[in-house]
């Protein structure tokens, strides 16, 4: 897949070296002498573009026309809207990214602007904070469909609601589902008939608001009234 980066900043190298590993089609665009210099000693020269990233003409000298993904992430919010607004009309790439630099901004970074993902850091920390302290002993491992689903895991304490209940008299959240139990170090398939033991570890795929429901059901009593 081919990704064209917008911005040289210490976010953006990154994301390149990332992409690279993962043996991606990668350009990003800069322009600032002292981030050129950093970036020539931590990408392959054939990925740096040097030129202003909202410049048309360098951005169609780095083939903007062939990329999959733009992400934006300059430290203007400006630029970045901007790139991603053009990026989707005047050059049709599919998918389009946006940095958010002042988290005040954050609301103009919707489908107006073509943004189809805005990262706005201060509303992922305050959303990891608050599922952290939801979810009491659970662990995230995942996120799907762009957040909206979890793969979380939990090993079943003494005390925990679903000890001894067969899976089919739990009531379980609607939109989850327990993918696999591993005890002993051996996986177990899950069925109806199968009662939780104590050590159990638990996978499951849930939304938000079920991933809290089974929190409650496999974890700590004492966890969930502290929550």
């Amino acid at each position: 897949m081919f990704v064209l980066i917008a911005g040289g900043g210490r976010t953006a190298s990154h994301l390149a070296t990332l992409l690279l590993a993962r043996h991606h089609e990668v350009r990003l665009i800069e322009h600032r002498r002292d981030v050129l210099a950093r970036l020539h000693h931590e990408l392959p020269t054939e990925v740096i573009y040097e030129g202003n990233p909202i410049d048309p003409q360098v951005l169609e000298h780095a083939d903007i026309h062939r990329a999959k993904v733009l992400a934006a992430c300059t430290s203007s919010d400006e630029d970045n809207l901007s790139l991603c607004f053009f990026a989707r009309t005047r050059y049709q790439v599919p998918r389009t990214i946006g940095w958010i630099n002042n988290p005040r901004a954050a609301w103009l970074f919707d489908e107006k602007f073509h943004v189809d993902v805005a990262l706005n850091q201060a509303q992922i920390f305050s959303s990891l904070i608050e599922e952290e302290m939801s979810l009491g002993d659970m662990v995230t491992l995942l996120k799907l469909r762009r957040g909206r689903y979890s793969l979380v895991e939990e090993k079943i304490p003494t005390g925990a609601a679903a000890l001894g209940v067969a899976i089919k008299d739990l009531r379980l959240p609607p939109d989850s589902v327990i993918a696999t139990i591993i005890r002993h170090g051996q996986i177990l398939i899950p069925r109806g008939e199968t009662r939780f033991e104590v050590g159990d570890e638990v996978l499951a795929i849930a939304d938000s608001k079920g991933a809290q429901e089974l929190a409650g059901l496999f974890g700590r009593p004492d966890a969930q009234q502290k929550a």
